[in-house]
């Protein structure tokens, strides 16, 4: 006999509900037939919570009992994870790096590089730095709000909040491009240099603890390590291109 599974969901003109359409997948994968009621306007909405007196929507029912919502039916079906804030929080930084690492090796392999080479390296650094600077650029008062937490310089000059994803993105896209090293360098090395003794400064000397903003305003990346290492990507790049440049 199949099994059967009631789904009240939430389909207006205005609004379709992610969780909704979740609970209907998740019932599927699980070998359900779905019965699937559309709540199409905010009357029927409120007058569903007030029978089966609950909050939200969507609601599932099995076998005439209710199980809930979406994050309950996970429950139900043993679906769901123990929340881990501490991967969730580093997960962006640790695309971003992946993104830019596959990208560098693309971009070896349709120009015949070598993928185990110096040129991956260059090219890893430098999608690094743009893809952290679109990251920035999304929201730039975001950023700027959580950057003035800690960045010396911008503490003393504000306009170097707003400065300062301009001129990674310039540095990371001025190395893919080819630049000069001498246009592009300086920039990559003055805003490593002072980014690096900010996070210095207020995570290990100070001993604050601030959240990053990498990867842009509003992240929940701690800072430390990561905004550090994103300064030390810059700082070593800018040293690279000019000690090519020079010798």
């Amino acid at each position: 006999m199949a099994k059967t599974a009631t789904l009240y969901r939430m389909v207006t003109d205005e609004h379709i509900c992610p969780f909704g359409l979740k609970s209907k997948a998740l019932l599927q994968r699980q070998g359900y037939q779905v019965k699937d009621n559309h709540l199409s306007n905010k009357e029927q909405t409120e007058k569903f919570k007030q029978q089966h007196q609950v909050d939200t929507t969507p609601q599932t029912f099995i076998d005439d009992k209710r199980i809930g919502g979406y994050d309950q039916l996970l429950d139900y079906f043993n679906k769901t994870q123990p929340a881990d804030k501490f991967a969730a929080a580093y997960r962006p930084v640790i695309a971003i790096f992946a993104i830019a690492l596959l990208m560098a090796l693309a971009i070896n392999w349709t120009m015949g590089i070598a993928l185990l080479s110096i040129a991956s390296v260059e090219n890893f650094v430098a999608c690094s730095m743009a893809l952290l600077a679109l990251q920035k650029l999304q929201d730039v008062e975001a950023f700027s709000n959580q950057f003035l937490g800690y960045d010396l310089l911008a503490q003393r000059w504000v306009r170097y909040a707003y400065i300062y994803p301009f001129a990674e993105a310039y540095a990371g896209i001025g190395m893919l491009a080819g630049l000069s090293a001498f246009v592009v360098a300086p920039v990559a090395l003055f805003i490593g240099v002072v980014g690096g003794i900010s996070v210095c400064q207020a995570v290990y000397i100070d001993k604050r603890e601030l959240k990053c903003a990498c990867v842009g305003g509003n992240s929940d990346v701690p800072l430390g390590f990561v905004s550090l290492t994103e300064n030390l990507f810059m700082i070593a790049a800018g040293c690279w291109m000019l000690g090519k440049a020079l010798f």
